[in-house]
């Protein structure tokens, strides 16, 4: 092992986060913990991401090793450093008073603080997801980090989808206003570059009009506040989103923003409005556990236990149907619809393995997703469909996921740009004005 590179001790859910990790520490040794192998063990059955991960890091762990696994480990390719697995040792006398040896994540502290003993020349660092024993880690000295290799670089500089050009001219919004609806961006003389399918507020003191950039042309063209299924935007920022979510020429659409600003309720009022484009409407979110335990600790069968994950969907299919008039057809569709399996609300675990062809595809909370997890949803996609993903990136439920490591931050991140994509993020919330001021205050 080399004497300048750094010696990286993985925990188990840096494997379950990201099963390719191994390549991520540049030139770099990397130790697994004969725990970590412990713990995978656990996960190989299963169809989660998690069980993936397990499964797919075991596996490119033995297409690699050999005789020097165990020893001075084995290459990881050029430019790369060795990955090898250490056996457990007995309990360092540093550790032993305050760590109690039954738990698998005081073996892998032990095995680092160890390895940091025997290398004082070498910078040995225990890598985990866990702030809990990141804390341990430090509280003895020892040096220890999370894993940033797919970190967004700042949370303040993510893409807000939309801008607001001031002192507009008069005669440029009349254009805008009349035929032909459209106009060069360059008359706007923006001081930044405007993006595809970017959304813009043209205004002056006496006038506004709302546009968006062609990814074609990159000409400006007017908008209108459309409605979907019976629901109207009640700001800029949601006729923005209603209008992604209804073009046909976008294919995902992220959408952002605290409780209450509409997300959730836009993207399935959208996904109704277009079932004569999509043959189904899928609206899905990820099951996050509550207090850490498997849904398998909630009382009552599956059905049941997932009610809970679930009645949040089903609140805003609510709000739809009382915005629709009885006579009007929608409610009967929506019950059609539901019987067909035509809309299916569902947790995503149960979605993930369907084909999605033809489909508006909404994943709700998308914030409490790993970016690998978006990225196989997204593989996904068949032809004809639309991928929604909804969240908010200041609001996360996962263990060990935060606002700069979750898969909506990395899509939004990573997909910016690109000509078959938008995103929004709602700021104003429209819930109530007590909900509003809950969010602003408390």
């Amino acid at each position: 092992m080399r004497k300048k590179s750094k010696l990286f001790i993985l925990d188990t859910n840096i494997i379950l986060h990201d099963s390719s990790c191994l390549y991520n520490f540049k030139d770099n040794d990397i130790v697994v913990p004969i725990a970590v192998l412990e713990e995978l063990d656990r996960f190989k059955k299963g169809k989660e991401s998690l069980n993936f991960h397990s499964r797919n890091f075991l596996r490119s762990l033995d297409s690699i090793s050999d005789e020097n696994l165990f020893t001075k480990g084995v290459s990881l390719g050029e430019d790369r450093g060795n990955v090898i697995i250490t056996l457990d040792e007995k309990f360092h006398p540093d550790l032993s008073f305050n760590f109690t040896e039954d738990k698998a994540d005081h073996h892998i502290l032990n095995t680092a603080y160890t390895l940091a003993q025997k290398n004082r020349k070498r910078e040995v660092v225990l890598v985990s997801k866990d702030a809990n024993l990141r804390m341990k880690a430090k509280a003895v000295g020892l040096k220890a980090q999370d894993y940033t290799s797919d970190h967004v670089r700042e949370i303040s500089s993510l893409y807000n989808g939309y801008r607001i050009e001031e002192n507009v001219s008069s005669r440029i919004i009349e254009q805008m206003i009349n035929e032909p609806y459209e106009i060069p961006h360059k008359m706007l003389k923006a001081k930044k570059q405007f993006m595809p399918n970017e959304y813009i507020v043209m205004r002056n003191r006496k006038k506004s009009v709302l546009g968006y950039v062609d990814p074609e042309d990159f000409k400006i063209k007017l908008i209108k506040k459309d409605t979907a299924y019976g629901i109207n935007p009640r700001n800029a920022e949601q006729a923005f989103a209603l209008n992604a979510l209804l073009n046909p020429n976008i294919q995902l659409v992220t959408i952002s923003g605290k409780a209450g600003t509409g997300k959730t309720l836009l993207a399935l009022s959208a996904g109704l409005e277009c079932r004569a484009i999509y043959s189904k409407v899928f609206l899905a979110r990820p099951v996050v556990p509550l207090g850490n335990q498997d849904i398998g600790y909630l009382p009552g069968k599956v059905e049941q236990k997932l009610t809970p994950y679930m009645q949040p969907l089903y609140d805003n299919l609510g709000v739809v149907k009382k915005t629709t008039i009885d006579d009007s057809g929608k409610h009967s569709s929506i019950k059609k619809m539901l019987e067909e399996e035509n809309l299916v609300i569902s947790p995503l675990a149960y979605i993930r393995g369907r084909s999605l062809i033809d489909v508006f595809f909404i994943v709700d909370e998308a914030q409490n997703l790993t970016p690998h997890e978006v990225k196989t949803i997204i593989t996904r996609a068949g032809e004809n469909t639309k991928m929604v993903f909804t969240g908010d990136v200041f609001q996360i439920d996962h263990p060990y996921l935060d606002k700069y490591s979750n898969g909506l931050s990395y899509l939004l991140q990573k997909m910016q740009g690109q000509k078959i994509y938008t995103h929004i993020n709602l700021q104003k919330g429209e819930r109530s004005e007590l909900a509003e001021l809950a969010s602003n205050v408390l």
